[in-house]
């Protein structure tokens, strides 16, 4: 598709921005037919998207494009590039949206906040604006679609703009991503090289070209870390994502979190391993803790919540910080020459990527389907579902394992490409460093087991057991267009877990050309050996991983236990009721709920916790216990800001008092001390 005559790789990426703004605009000529929006516009959106994984896919191994847009600035039109990173974060945003668009089309409901077609306009300007930030080639049309991409984001998450509490989500998160676009700026500005060159300076090539001292390079990497670190959560700027997640529609939250998210680490990507030509051993060192106390931090919270979209919301968080710790490895191992080692890494990193998007759009498309079933996100209120929601119960279960990281899914196979890049570290030329990694593994060991215990709470809460409510005898299953987007992207998570070796020979045109090397490449004749059934990232005598063979042989094990315990002891079996433990009438309020399932972990880990508790009294005819739990960085760093802008606003207003007599005084006294200056 992408080599016809006439027409470049680049020519479909752009073909598809324009084919998702011409869907956008279609869709105010009638805002409020809604059968004509849902059944028609998405889908197509969901056929572009499609489309445009199929053309990135095969642009994967090309040679970088470069297209001039006549738009922008009169010195600086719109410079496009694509080349094998761009390409791949495009296959991902376009496999990600058709699952995404094609669930939307069945979750659309009349009289839901904004009107549908001014909602179907912002989500796919929300989409264009994500491509043209992974085809950008200068820092004016990266901040335009980047500007482009929060805005339409903020508009996405506030569509029930009526409701107080969704509204202050949006507000957040909108100046979060703004403080971070500043960053971002700055970044590109250090860049640019000293101004020599004029706006032209501006281009990704020049900066490319630029020399940059230790310090500057130090300077725009911090820079470049602040702003897309605010995007993509990193601590302490992870505070919006657990805010807007719940207020967003659940196929904005899937797409936020399962795609957004991704541009912020395809910009760290892009200018630490791109823009920026010999990383500094310590930033790599500097990243890897940031992302270790993020993955911690996320998936300590994630454990303790009892609304399921905030739950997932810390869980992003949690793998947000997975993947700046592969960075951070694959940063440290290039600054010290070790180039097949960074490449590990940074395998680790994409794959993470692709698994991220597939699986948490999955959890919250997932969310969505239960919320139009049940009306509440509280997992206190829920249970059971399994017998309501098969196909969502199946479905999201198959998620629920990939975000586990249990083999054969897809979730398993980067984290633990990602551990065995952290068992080669000891032959790094750093002592100091050799000491620290031991620990860093054992946090990621300790994060991915916890990140276990997360999803089986979530699971369990909501589908397993009883209905912890009456009303949910009466929920219903989802829709046909729901069930396509839920099966196509547990599809990919099963396609992504049963053939890695497939993956990282396609992810391996995008780490030679960053790195100079691949993993593929690198296990050489080992992977031409096994071809796509054996995973070796170094050497078979290290390490080896065969997803289909360990699927087939739990298929075979189960099988075969089946048919012994049939053919041989079926016979010898007496089938009664479970001992029900001395409790004959068994009840929903006898099950674990979510705050029990989590009590552990809140005792372990109180010194995280902002906690309130509300205790009753033994007299209370009806008692309640209530724990709220805080973020402590809202009072630590947050709070203390918004109240220093609220005093720096008292002080404006009593200055700017709208009469004329008081600024004429102020206008007296400082000629007075001018004239007392310009005498002494």
């Amino acid at each position: 598709m992408a080599n016809w005559p006439g027409l470049l790789s680049i020519d479909w990426m752009l073909s598809a921005v324009c084919a998702w703004l011409a869907i956008g605009i279609a869709a105010i000529i009638a805002p409020r037919n809604f059968r004509y929006i849902a059944r028609t516009l998405y889908p197509a959106g969901a056929l572009v998207g499609l489309l445009l994984a199929i053309a990135a896919f095969a642009a994967l191994s090309e040679t970088p494009e470069v297209v001039v847009l006549p738009l922008g600035l009169p010195d600086l039109p719109f410079h496009m590039r694509l080349d094998s990173l761009s390409a791949l974060f495009l296959m991902l945003l376009g496999g990600s949206s058709a699952g995404i668009s094609i669930f939307s089309a069945g979750y659309l409901r009349k009289a839901e906040g904004t009107a549908p077609g001014v909602q179907c306009l912002q989500y796919h300007v929300f989409l264009a604006s994500m491509a043209l930030v992974l085809l950008a080639d200068d820092a004016y049309a990266f901040m335009v679609a980047w500007e482009s991409m929060a805005l339409s984001s903020f508009f996405l998450v506030t569509s029930d703009h009526r409701i107080p509490e969704i509204r202050r989500a949006g507000y957040l998160y909108l100046l979060i991503a703004h403080v971070g676009a500043i960053s971002i700026l700055l970044c590109f500005g250090v860049l640019q090289g000293g101004g020599h060159e004029g706006i032209a300076g501006y281009t990704f090539a020049n900066m490319r070209n630029a020399e940059h001292s230790a310090f500057w390079a130090s300077a725009a990497f911090a820079l470049a870390l602040f702003g897309f670190g605010a995007k993509a959560g990193l601590l302490p700027l992870h505070v919006w994502l657990p805010e807007a997640h719940p207020a967003a529609p659940s196929p904005v939250s899937a797409m936020m979190s399962g795609v957004m998210l991704k541009t912020a680490i395809y910009g760290v990507l892009r200018v630490a391993f791109d823009l920026l030509h010999q990383p500094l051993w310590w930033w790599g060192v500097a990243v890897l803790a940031l992302g270790l106390v993020t993955a911690l931090f996320g998936v300590i919270f994630s454990a303790v919540q009892s609304d399921m979209k905030r739950l997932l919301a810390y869980s992003s968080i949690e793998n947000i910080g997975l993947l700046f710790v592969g960075i951070g490895l694959a940063l440290t191992f290039q600054s010290f020459g070790m180039t097949a080692l960074a490449a590990l890494a940074l395998t680790s990193v994409l794959y993470h990527c692709l698994n991220h998007a597939a699986f948490k759009s999955l959890l919250f498309l997932v969310t969505g389907s239960v919320l139009h079933a049940t009306h509440t996100r509280s997992l206190g209120k829920l249970g059971g579902l399994i017998h309501h929601m098969p196909w969502v119960a199946w479905l999201g279960l198959l998620g629920v394992l990939s975000s586990a990281g249990l083999p054969p899914f897809n979730g398993f196979v980067s984290e633990w490409l990602l551990l065995q890049a952290f068992l080669f570290t000891p032959g790094l030329p750093h002592g100091y460093i050799n000491m620290m990694i031991p620990l860093a593994a054992a946090a990621v060991a300790l994060t991915a087991a916890l990140a276990g215990y997360v999803m089986v709470k979530f699971f369990a809460v909501i589908f397993l057991g009883q209905p912890r409510e009456a009303s949910l005898h009466h929920a219903h299953d989802a829709g046909w267009l729901e069930r396509a987007g839920l099966v196509w992207l547990a599809a990919l998570c099963a396609a992504l877990g049963l053939f890695p070796v497939f993956v990282i020979e396609k992810l391996d045109a995008v780490t030679r050309p960053l790195l100079g090397a691949g993993i593929y490449q690198a296990a050489g004749a080992a992977a031409r050996e096994h071809g796509w059934l054996f995973l070796a990232p170094i050497s078979p005598d290290r390490a080896s991983y065969a997803p289909v063979v360990f699927l087939l042989s739990i298929v075979l094990i189960v099988a075969a236990t089946y048919f012994i315990v049939r053919r041989f002891w079926h016979m010898r079996v007496r089938i009664t009721g479970a001992w029900d433990c001395g409790f004959p009438m068994q009840t929903a309020r006898m099950q674990d709920t979510a705050e029990g399932f989590g009590q552990p972990l809140r005792q372990v880990f109180e010194p995280f916790y902002r906690m309130t508790r509300e205790l009753p009294s033994s007299f209370d005819k009806k008692p309640v216990y209530r724990v709220v739990v805080e973020d402590h960085f809202w009072y630590w760093l947050y709070l203390p800001v918004a109240k220093l802008a609220e005093f720096g606003a008292r002080m404006v207003a009593f200055l700017q008092q709208g009469r004329i007599s008081i600024y004429l005084l102020y206008s007296f006294v400082t000629l007075v001390v001018l004239l007392f200056l310009i005498r002494g």
